[in-house]
């Protein structure tokens, strides 16, 4: 359960070597977090992150789990869970893809849209009916401010950040008063292996402030993180701007 702070003791992480997702474990590991599930592909990256928490103090186990396949998502959270009650339940795994790449290559573009948003939906629903049967937890969801509006450089990744912020938004209002508590982060851009190469948006942020912002927000029980907060306002104003001229902006 979590302490008189609101930090969870237990934590699910889905995406176990996700950048933002290990900084958030750090943080919450330090405000007494005890035990953290990291769930992501069997790798040397996964077992190192595993290590690293608990050179920190946690108790870390390490599960199997990979997006595309939404068939074994059940029986595998349904595992996890059965081993006692979550906490927090942190969706941390996405993929950017290569634009210019998947708009000529259909296939890789689905795929995208698969890891992003399908494999989403499926393991996001699991959690949330766990953590409803369980009475209480946190589903912290990792979105972006890239489904707020569709940009030519990076609409098919922008596509499924939208629809996964759209779900994310209506599984919150499926599940209020029920005890769990869903979080949108939308963060701007992120300084991580992700986006190494890119060029840099303004208002870039790093794994560590986001980090931050989610644990500010499972202690107001936001429903929604802007990363950094700014965006929340920028967004609001290219989202009123005519596609004509959104089109020539340079976002």
């Amino acid at each position: 359960m979590k302490d008189a702070f609101g930090t969870p003791q237990t934590l699910l992480v889905l995406g176990g070597t996700s950048e933002i997702g290990l900084a958030t474990a750090r943080r919450l590991v330090a405000r007494r977090a005890r035990t953290v599930w990291l769930a992501g592909r069997p790798s040397p990256a996964l077992d190192a992150a595993a290590d690293g928490l608990r050179e920190l103090g946690a108790d870390v186990r390490t599960v199997p789990f990979d997006a595309l396949d939404p068939s074994g998502h059940e029986e595998l959270l349904g595992k996890v869970f059965a081993e006692g009650d979550i906490d927090m339940v942190l969706l941390a795994f996405g993929v950017l893809g290569d634009q210019a790449h998947d708009e000529a290559r259909p296939l890789a573009a689905v795929r995208v849209a698969q890891t992003n948003y399908t494999g989403a939906v499926s393991s996001g629903l699991i959690c949330a009916g766990a953590l409803q049967a369980q009475g209480h937890g946190s589903l912290v969801v990792l979105s972006s401010v890239a489904g707020e509006r569709a940009r030519r450089a990076n609409f098919i990744y922008g596509s499924s950040k939208a629809g996964l912020d759209t779900f994310a938004q209506g599984l919150g209002d499926a599940l209020h008063g029920t005890g769990v508590h869903v979080m949108v982060v939308r963060p701007g851009f992120v300084r991580s292996r992700m986006t190494a190469g890119l060029v840099e948006a303004p208002l870039a942020t790093t794994p560590d402030q986001v980090a931050r912002a989610i644990e500010k927000g499972l202690r107001r029980r936001s429903e929604t993180v802007w990363v950094p907060g700014v965006l929340r306002v920028v967004m609001s104003a290219l989202r009123h701007v005519p596609r004509p001229l959104f089109r020539r902006l340079p976002v």
